[in-house]
């Protein structure tokens, strides 16, 4: 009779679903209801740290409508040693701009032609980079390339893929945007024709300076400020206008 009973207790005791193993107390189980509330509160965590961003945090409009994207789209801004390029990504970037500049020393001295820029102290070796959002849907990715002739060769990876590019001017030294504009009419991207007017310096018509670089009638001049965040946009978007109108797929 005995037996029986111990077999009995023992029969109850593994159906509890709280198995004793020897040494280690039995651990109690946490009721349903406490398991289904831990469910929830980690599926809702989970939902908000991948939901998109609110429009109480300032996003943008086609940010909160998934059925659209931004068009990104790349121009490369070109021209000769000292012309502007740098200071031109700059003052339009709206991130921290990407540079890589290096301070010039005696080394090369013998090729680049300070006579224009004599406080010039350091150059691009191999590009500046930074990035603008002209409109709700429209994103430029703006790429300086290094001017001097030994850093050339970089050119054709930083042109890969843009819509057009700018070429900057200084009207003291017009002939140093001379292979820049060889470079884009050889290879067929749309560009422009930006010159960047320097203080103390005689300011020429835009016909004018067309005139002098035998530049297309077609290819636009403008006259701008690379220091100036709102003459760099115009020129930006001369840019854009110009692309769409040789390629507006």
């Amino acid at each position: 009779m005995d037996s029986v009973v111990s077999d009995a207790s023992a029969v109850s005791d593994a159906d509890t679903g709280s198995p004793t193993v020897t040494g280690i107390p039995a651990q109690p189980q946490a009721p349903a209801a406490d398991l289904f509330r831990r469910d929830a509160t980690a599926s809702a965590a989970t939902a908000s740290a991948t939901a998109g961003p609110d429009a109480e945090d300032g996003a943008q409009d086609w940010q909160l409508d998934h059925t659209r994207a931004p068009i990104a789209t790349k121009i490369v801004v070109a021209g000769g040693f000292g012309v502007g390029k740098t200071t031109f990504v700059r003052a339009v970037s709206e991130i921290t701009p990407l540079q890589t500049e290096a301070l010039m020393t005696r080394a090369s001295e013998e090729t680049d032609d300070l006579t224009a820029t004599p406080d010039k102290l350091t150059t691009t070796v191999a590009m500046d980079f930074g990035r603008i959002t002209l409109d709700n849907d429209l994103v430029l990715y703006v790429f300086g390339t290094p001017g001097q002739q030994r850093f050339w060769f970089m050119w054709d990876d930083l042109v890969r893929g843009a819509i057009g590019a700018i070429v900057l001017a200084d009207t003291r030294r017009l002939t140093d945007c001379f292979p820049a504009l060889d470079y884009f009419e050889s290879c067929g991207l749309p560009y422009i024709v930006a010159v960047n007017h320097f203080e103390g310096t005689e300011l020429f018509e835009a016909d004018d300076v067309r005139e002098a670089l035998t530049v297309p009638a077609d290819v636009p001049v403008v006259i701008m400020d690379a220091r100036k965040r709102y003459s760099v946009v115009e020129s930006l978007l001369a840019m854009v206008a110009h692309a769409l109108e040789h390629t507006p797929e």
